[in-house]
């Protein structure tokens, strides 16, 4: 007879069967489809299906861009602050199509039918996220025309249509259009001769009926009584990109206020003047998105930059995944378009209002100065409490660990951290991971110097950083000739991690310096971005940091960490832990808490461990300001789980981690979400605060956005958001409080 033990061993042998045999048929399934979209299918595949426990990621996102929009609707914001948020809306919604949308399409059209986590095939999840897409889109446009528009008006400020212009303000327009617009546009007509362009991602366009000829339409008519039927006439068609070589918006200081008019409007209207001695009919604008996932085997390719150069090329080519139009626009042209591109009408999308919201950003941008009582209250980031004022940075950091919280406080001691180390005699090294910097990045410039100085510098550029790859290719390349060391990264990962360590000598020895940070080395959005940089000196952080570079550029793999718990090797494994010590703790009946900030929450085995402590009785708290597929406040799973998700002024960024773990409350900071992604697929770093001011003030970050009623937007089990009813609560608004603090 088997023993216990034996049984179990042979369930897990024959689970683990299971799961591998599931793995392979995924595997088989994905052949044909590109890497990425591939290991984004994979994510949880040893997870059952389960629309109880799990909400789907991509539904979940388009609520994370509805709390976006929501920001845009309303009413207590300043004016020019909602049409930011608009515009954001507007492309986070062109980013998830041309991202998301185009990996389910993949995934379609290699006929993938594995169900994901919340139970929906991918036919499924295309048809609710168009059916959420549409009512999103059009509560966009509703915004604009009837909320935004008119309230901008009030304070004389217009943005209209050139139908909507008087005379001399029409007359104003065509001297720009003859005088600008007209010498840099190129029609193109589609004929025999001339076959349908290429129609760029993302592009505004203008396409074109024009009426047959005198000529077309007699020998159309002499065929037509020969034959004795009515033959249809057969129009001409052209397109015209609208130009991105100037701005979007022609602006007019008139006596009513100022104008700003979209170019566009000003072409079609003037139209007459591209096609002398044509008719035209009809016109309408028209705008494509394109499948713009990168399709990169790194293990076939030679050179990884020069395939990442390639790929992005090739954006421009991709599938079109959906296509927006004027919801009036003739359906002939309608037709045309849709048998020249090959697009269903299913993919088309009607828009009551200008193609592309984004454009709002730039209006902000050329009248917030004049306008300053429509914006947020102007503020300027704190000197950073922890660094004092003429103390040398290595002095500072060297006496005690030290924190910087962004954008409460400067980002000027990082910037420092590199520049001095670049001019410093007694730096010897510097080693710096970038993911997404600054087009004129400070950080870029000192290593620069810092190679021409003579001190040994390297540098790992993630080549595959979503959207930032030209960026990254060109600094990759300039460091290179300043002659820094340059290294790309691991095959099949990317690198996420925020770490720059500084080798000095000093009277004492070699001393290692680093700072470890939740955010990019971007001095631009560090303005605009919630992170937390940590300054120290400590050796065991040291040993570690230096074991870190030397596993990105060489074949080291040390067996122990001390102090910085990497992914993909360690650090899955680390949080599983964590939380299971807690449910353990409070199966013993002893206090435990665990509250979590980060960006997105989708990992269904930290999902699990969640709900294991939630039914042992933890407290837990989740600040999730995006994607979260836990489903809290379900009695007997996750009725101890709060989620909520804090929207504001700042793009809540930061990844804290808090346990308890019986009173020695561990804090750590990290570049990693609770993704599968940044779990399994990408070079992470988890690191533990342990300097008590440090993690006090971590803490109170914590403590004010849990207390949070105004920004926060709290998660139901029904997968729907709402905000709290403040009648006879006290309204705080966290990130106004973290400025004051």
């Amino acid at each position: 007879m088997s023993t216990k033990k034996e049984i179990n061993s042979k369930k897990e042998t024959n689970a683990k069967k299971e799961t591998g045999s599931k793995k392979e048929k995924k595997e088989k399934k994905l052949q044909g489809v590109s890497t990425e979209v591939a290991r984004s299918a994979m994510d949880n595949a040893d997870i059952e299906s389960d629309s109880t426990r799990y909400f789907n990621r991509e539904l979940s996102w388009l609520e994370f861009n509805n709390r976006i929009l929501f920001e845009s609707r309303d009413t207590k914001n300043p004016l020019l602050e909602r049409l930011k948020f608009l515009s954001i809306t507007a492309s986070n919604m062109d980013e998830f199509y041309i991202v998301r949308v185009a990996s389910l399409r993949d995934l379609l059209s290699v006929k993938y039918d594995e169900l994901d986590i919340s139970g929906r095939t991918v036919k499924q999840q295309l048809s609710e996220i168009d059916e959420k897409a549409r009512a999103q889109m059009a509560l966009m446009y509703s915004t604009y025309t009837r909320s935004l528009v008119p309230s901008l008006k009030n304070h004389n400020i217009f943005i209209s249509d050139y139908r909507d212009l008087d005379d001399h303000a029409k007359e104003v327009c065509d001297d720009y259009f003859r005088s600008t617009l007209y010498p840099i546009l190129t029609p193109m007509a589609v004929d025999a001769s001339r076959p349908f362009p290429l129609i760029y991602n993302r592009q505004l366009n203008l396409c074109v009926l024009i009426d047959e000829t005198e000529e077309e339409k007699q020998a159309r008519l002499a065929k037509q009584e020969k034959k004795g039927k009515v033959i249809d006439p057969e129009y001409r068609f052209a397109t015209l990109q609208v130009p991105t070589v100037v701005p979007r918006l022609f602006e007019m200081h008139l006596s009513t206020g100022i104008c700003f008019v979209p170019i566009e409007g000003i072409i079609q209207a003037n139209l007459s003047s591209l096609f002398i001695g044509s008719s035209v009919l009809a016109s309408g604008f028209y705008r494509v998105m394109r499948n713009a996932d990168l399709d990169i085997d790194e293990d076939e390719a030679e050179d990884l930059l020069k395939e990442i150069e390639e790929q992005v090329r090739k954006r421009r080519f991709g599938e079109i995944i959906r296509m927006e139009i004027n919801e009036d626009l003739d359906p002939r042209l309608l037709k045309l378009l849709t048998t020249s591109l090959k697009i269903s009408k299913k993919d088309v999308f009607p828009v009551g209002g200008p193609i592309d919201l984004t454009f709002l950003m730039k209006v902000v941008g050329k009248i917030s100065d004049d306008f300053p009582d429509l914006c947020y209250h102007s503020f300027r980031p704190a000197k950073p409490k922890m660094f004092p004022e003429g103390v040398n940075i290595f002095d500072a950091i060297r006496a005690k660990d030290r924190l910087v919280h962004h954008p409460y406080e400067s980002f000027d001691p990082v910037v420092e951290f590199v520049r001095q180390a670049a001019e410093d005699p007694k730096v010897l090294a510097i080693k710096q991971t970038l993911y997404r910097v600054s087009s004129s990045s400070p950080i870029i410039k000192s290593l620069a110097e810092a190679a021409q100085n003579g001190k040994q510098v390297m540098v790992l550029v993630e080549l595959k950083a979503r959207f930032d790859e030209e960026n990254n290719i060109n600094w990759a390349k300039m460091l290179e000739k300043a002659g820094c060391h340059v290294i790309y990264g691991l095959v099949g990962l990317k690198t996420h991690s925020k770490i720059t360590l500084v080798v000095r000598d000093e009277e004492d020895g070699i001393r290692r310096y680093l700072h470890l940070a939740t955010g990019n080395y971007n001095d631009i959005t560090a303005r605009i971005y919630t992170d937390i940089g940590l300054f120290t000196a400590s050796e065991t952080f040291g040993v570690d940091a230096s074991e870190f570079f030397n596993t990105l550029s060489g074949f080291s793999d040390p067996p122990e960490w001390k102090r910085l718990i990497p992914a993909p090797t360690k650090m899955k494994k680390y949080f599983l832990e964590k939380i299971s010590q807690e449910a353990k703790n409070a199966r013993k009946g002893k206090k435990s808490r665990i509250i979590a900030k980060m960006n997105s929450l989708v990992d269904a085995n930290i999902i699990d461990a969640l709900y294991d402590a939630s039914c042992a009785g933890v407290k837990i708290d989740l600040i999730v300001r995006g994607i979260c597929c836990l489903r809290p406040g379900v009695p007997g799973l996750s009725e101890n789980i709060t989620v909520r998700s804090i929207t504001g002024r700042f793009l809540e960024h930061s990844r804290i981690y808090y346990f308890y773990n019986e009173g020695q409350e561990d804090v750590y900071l990290s570049s990693a979400d609770w993704m599968p992604r940044n779990l399994i697929r990408r070079v992470e770093l988890l690191f533990p605060v342990e300097d008590p001011d440090c993690k006090a003030r971590v803490m109170e970050v914590l403590d004010v956005e849990l207390e949070d009623t105004v920004r926060s937007h709290f998660l139901d089990s029904d997968g729907s958001y709402h905000k709290l009813d403040l009648r006879g609560k006290k309204k705080l608004d966290s990130q106004e409080e973290l400025q004051q603090n």
